[in-house]
């Protein structure tokens, strides 16, 4: 008999990314199509449904073969249903049946859940947080996002929104967010927050700086010239990167004194500044943290890139056969 297979899709604003798995996380197959989100987000489901069947009867495969699909979306997931609302850049702002679909429309099991969850459980299972079962997942992107793993289950919280990190507030007199809050992590450590924070900071620096001079002169800057230039030593950037990881080592600790996990996985765009970044975290975290959780905590920069959504969607197909059991 021969063992099931997995596939794992990671649904985005400008792309849905497949993959076909075996069981044990080994990427076999993936592709691609368009996110298709026009006339309110409806030709999404029936393209993923026609993406399916087209590349299984491409392969020569069964529905027989798999033994379910998992899949990651943007918007407020409810995992229980299989529904998904809010996801504004698919232009879903009603309900969507996404479970009930596509298992209609393929004949396999379907799960799904939060694209920053999914994420978490991919870098976690296969990726930097060597599946470990204690493990936090943040992400660094245009907003902050995050997944969080405990004793290798997914921690979803009272309505499901637990892991919404990039919502810690690190400086209560900081930006306003778009929550609503001031000083969110949000607004200093991701991609937009970098720049906010470094146009900011440029007011008062009065010192000799090329990205200092760019941002006065309204050119267009984005968080990797500002990593840049601070790996090519201009004094401004360095205090910009300085304040960034000080924020993100406020919010670490702050993970770390609740929750103690094993490793803080950091990922997203801004993360492929690497160890650049990451060495900065580290040193401060130890500020923040409780020096008995702060012996025990690794923080790791991300593994699996862009692959991390599509092995953690499958993963869920093998956390609900496990619960089911």
């Amino acid at each position: 008999m021969l063992e099931k297979k997995l596939i794992g899709i990671d649904l985005g604003g400008t792309t849905v990314k497949f993959a076909i798995l075996t069981t044990d996380g080994q990427v076999q197959t993936k592709w691609s199509i368009e996110t298709d989100s026009s006339d309110q987000g409806t030709k999404i489901v029936p393209s993923i449904i026609e993406s399916i069947l087209h590349h299984l009867e491409l392969y020569g495969m069964q529905k027989e073969e798999f033994l379910g699909i998992g899949m990651g979306s943007p918007g407020s997931v409810n995992h229980a249903e299989g529904t998904v609302i809010g996801a504004y850049n698919l232009n879903w702002r009603t309900t969507q049946n996404i479970k009930s679909e596509i298992e209609a429309g393929t004949g396999i099991p379907f799960v799904i859940d939060n694209d920053a969850n999914v994420a978490a459980l991919g870098e976690q299972w296969m990726g930097a947080g060597n599946n470990e079962p204690n493990v936090v997942f943040v992400t660094l992107g245009t907003g902050v996002g995050g997944g969080i793993i405990l004793n290798n289950e997914l921690t979803r919280g009272a309505t499901g929104a637990a892991g919404e990190i990039g919502h810690i507030v690190v400086d209560p007199h900081g930006f306003d967010c778009t929550c609503g809050n001031k000083g969110c992590l949000e607004t200093v450590a991701s991609a937009t927050g970098v720049v906010r924070l470094a146009r900011t900071m440029a007011e008062t620096f009065a010192g000799e700086s090329l990205l200092k001079e760019s941002i006065d002169n309204g050119d267009s800057v984005d968080a990797k010239m500002v990593f840049d230039a601070a790996r090519e030593d201009d004094i401004f950037a360095n205090l910009v990167v300085d304040e960034v990881c000080n924020y993100l080592a406020i919010a670490s600790g702050n993970i770390a004194n609740m929750l103690n996990p094993s490793t803080i996985v950091i990922g997203g765009g801004v993360s492929r500044a690497g160890d650049f970044l990451l060495n900065r975290i580290t040193e401060k975290f130890k500020r923040y943290a409780f020096p008995p959780i702060y012996d025990h905590t690794k923080i790791k920069i991300a593994e699996l890139g862009n692959d991390a959504g599509v092995i953690g969607a499958s993963s869920l197909v093998l956390n609900q056969s496990t619960a089911e059991v």
